[in-house]
């Protein structure tokens, strides 16, 4: 067997994992791409957190995942201690843009890591408890590589 032909197999394999999941995970694992997709996107200089959320919105993510949102990131930034600026702030939108900023300012392995990192918490968190670590490590990496064909089969 070609390690293309092999590659297609294992291709095919997630696909039909991510296709019989329950919707629920789905919609989990979308929410955790495009939340991550909103930070890796976001400017600093001339945007509100807000935006986060709003793009939340356009994406046809229900209120109850936005709220959730809402309440459970900046929690998630503080928890994962991006930066010492964000220790001692109260207010969400300001640890959200501290931490922000220092992942954007990060590079390479170490900022692909770290949006890695919060792709799968955010995940975990709009699957409330339903998706473990390791399912949701290979469920995004597949998510993230066929964001276009999802995007066109809905």
């Amino acid at each position: 067997m070609s390690l293309k032909k092999f590659f297609q197999k294992i291709g095919k394999f997630f696909k039909n994992l991510f296709n019989g999941l329950l919707p629920e995970l789905k919609r989990a694992i979308h929410v955790g791409v495009t939340v991550t997709d909103e930070i890796k996107k976001f400017d600093i200089k001339n945007g509100h957190v807000i935006d986060i959320f709003i793009a939340l919105t356009k994406s046809n993510i229900d209120n109850k995942v936005i709220d959730l949102m809402r309440d459970k990131l900046p929690v998630i930034m503080q928890e994962l201690k991006l930066v010492d600026a964000t220790l001692g702030l109260t207010d969400p939108e300001e640890i959200l843009a501290a931490a922000i900023k220092t992942i954007q300012q990060l590079s390479g392995d170490y900022r692909s890591a770290t949006l890695n990192t919060i792709s799968i918490i955010i995940a975990q968190v709009a699957a409330d408890g339903k998706l473990d670590w390791n399912d949701a490590v290979y469920l995004l990496k597949w998510y993230y590589d066929h964001q276009q064909e999802i995007a066109q089969a809905a």
